[in-house]
């Protein structure tokens, strides 16, 4: 699987990203900075990671998602590419309008850094046949704005379709409906606030993430 990462500036779970996808495929990833304009030909995976990308003003992701980079992974998204965005990257991907909704300040105005455990609500989708339906997982978290919200219309339609991919099982930061990550309509993008990155081997204390990699490489290919 080729896959590559996009680096902004304040990004710092880049590298994370990319080692997490060389364990998994073999391959390292191809590291794409904001200012390109094309992805590298053949890519069949898009990471977009955590971080502070331009040290989060204006609002978190809002400027990044503006970045010349962006117009080809909204094009290779559009054409089927699986996306992710982890934490800054799934507030990068809102703001980009691929995936509705916003992340907010978190509920109780602190920035929240634990392990923190999550229902698999959809293992149907790209990202997630590594997973059962229902499993229960962990992640750790890191993040200031994770509060997840949206009209009460695109929570219905996201719960009615299976968009829902992971839901929180523990008070975390005031999301909608305990909202973790969620899926566009296509199902092949995928935001989450939680770091599977950060869960790949034992030495990181678990691997729960490391299924969700190992999922998309083979649903995608290798």
């Amino acid at each position: 699987m080729n896959s590559a990462v996009i680096v902004f500036p304040g990004s710092n779970c880049d590298r994370d990203l990319a080692v997490a996808l060389e364990q998994v495929t073999g391959h390292k990833p191809a590291m794409v900075w904001h200012r390109e304009t094309e992805l590298p030909d053949g890519v069949d995976f898009i990471g977009v990671p955590g971080g502070f990308s331009y040290g989060d003003y204006l609002r978190s992701g809002a400027m990044a998602a503006r970045s010349p980079v962006m117009g080809a992974v909204k094009d290779a998204a559009s054409r089927g590419v699986p996306v992710i965005g982890i934490c800054n990257g799934f507030q990068v991907l809102t703001e980009a309008g691929l995936l509705p909704g916003a992340l907010m300040r978190n509920a109780g105005l602190s920035f929240v850094c634990r392990p923190v455990r999550l229902r698999v609500e959809n293992s149907q989708s790209l990202f997630t046949s590594g997973y059962d339906s229902g499993e229960e997982i962990v992640f750790p978290v890191a993040h200031h704005d994770g509060n997840y919200q949206a009209d009460e219309g695109t929570l219905e339609r996201l719960e009615g379709e299976g968009r829902v991919a992971f839901r929180y099982l523990e008070e975390v930061n005031g999301s909608a409906r305990s909202v973790a990550g969620i899926l566009n309509d296509a199902g092949n993008v995928l935001g989450l606030m939680p770091h599977p990155e950060r869960v790949v081997e034992t030495a990181h204390g678990g691997t729960d993430g490391r299924r969700l990699f190992e999922g998309l490489l083979e649903t995608v290919g290798a």
